[in-house]
């Protein structure tokens, strides 16, 4: 989900959304005072939707419209708006809303603005290059952060591994417990993996449930022993439900060590690689880029894997 746009004088949809949110707390309390206390004049400005439609056309420059949460918050906002002008002729007319119908706008509002705000922090934790679900960085700051690596490693001859990490059955999960519980088992790994890399190490969600790690200063050895550690801790780390229930989660690694003739791209292709391989010789386990051997056939450029 990204909040930028490449033209500076046209106002971004992060910056938009703040002119919703507070529009629309304005907007409240005209709609309830011209409810009470105006006959239903005054409660349904011509500006109290024109913030969001702003916002709308904002977020189609930028190809979010067909999102399901923005779709849901354009939803929202058509319901309560709806509710609310049938509430205002009602007052017009001489009479009162009753409660529930008072109470069917009001909680239209706060589904709204409660959706509204979840997202204010989705768009400007993309901003930052953060995930908003697992707190790691995205793909926006990983190629920076590796091409750094890289140069460092050209330049003094620095070592530094790369490790992905994909979390073993992850559909399945999705599809026995629902979306809902896999982003709870995402944003658990990521907390593992946060707490098992080393304070000068950097960790990225890639996307789905695949991570990468970034380990400085490393060889091939180290990194082994650190991502080995990180498997096991995550082995040992299974996700409880509410209703008690646990979820043993298990990652496959696949990690390679920086060589002159690789380039940052080849270093990310050369540990999927091994990634792969980790998970065709039975998952739960680090595989190390040209030192071990595969079990079954030589692994190809493009895989699928589970």
């Amino acid at each position: 989900m990204s909040g930028s746009t490449s033209d500076p004088n046209v106002p971004s949809t992060t910056e938009t959304l703040g002119a919703v949110l507070d529009e629309h707390l304005r907007w409240v309390g005209q709609w309830q005072r011209a409810v009470f206390y105006r006959n239903g004049i005054g409660g349904e400005r011509a500006s109290a939707p024109a913030s969001f439609i702003a916002w709308c056309q904002a977020a189609q420059r930028d190809d979010l419209l067909q999102q399901p949460a923005v779709q849901k918050l354009a939803t929202l906002h058509e319901q309560m708006h709806r509710q609310a002008r049938l509430v205002l002729l009602k007052a017009q007319g001489g009479d009162l809303p009753t409660e529930a119908e008072y109470q069917g706008v009001i909680g239209r509002f706060e589904e709204f603005m409660l959706h509204l705000r979840r997202m204010e922090r989705a768009f400007a934790a993309a901003a930052s290059g953060l995930d908003p679900l697992t707190g790691l960085r995205t793909r926006r700051g990983m190629a920076e952060a590796l091409e750094r690596e890289h140069n460092r490693f050209r330049r003094a001859g620095q070592p530094f591994c790369v490790a992905l990490c994909d979390i073993d059955k992850f559909k399945g999960i999705n599809d026995t417990y629902g979306h809902d519980i896999g982003d709870r088992v995402l944003a658990a790994t990521a907390a593992v993996i946060s707490r098992g890399v080393r304070s000068f190490d950097e960790a990225f969600r890639m996307g789905g449930e695949e991570f990468l790690v970034c380990l400085k200063e490393t060889g091939i050895d180290e990194g082994y022993a650190v991502i080995e550690r990180l498997r096991i801790d995550l082995m040992r780390s299974p996700v409880t439900l509410p209703d008690g229930r646990v979820i043993p989660v298990t990652a496959s690694f696949g990690l390679v060590e920086a060589a002159a003739d690789l380039t940052v791209d080849d270093l990310v292709v050369c540990a999927d690689r091994a990634l792969y391989q980790a998970k065709h010789s039975g998952r739960n386990r680090v595989i190390r880029y040209g030192l071990d051997r595969p079990e079954h056939k030589p692994v190809p450029a493009k895989a699928g894997r589970g």
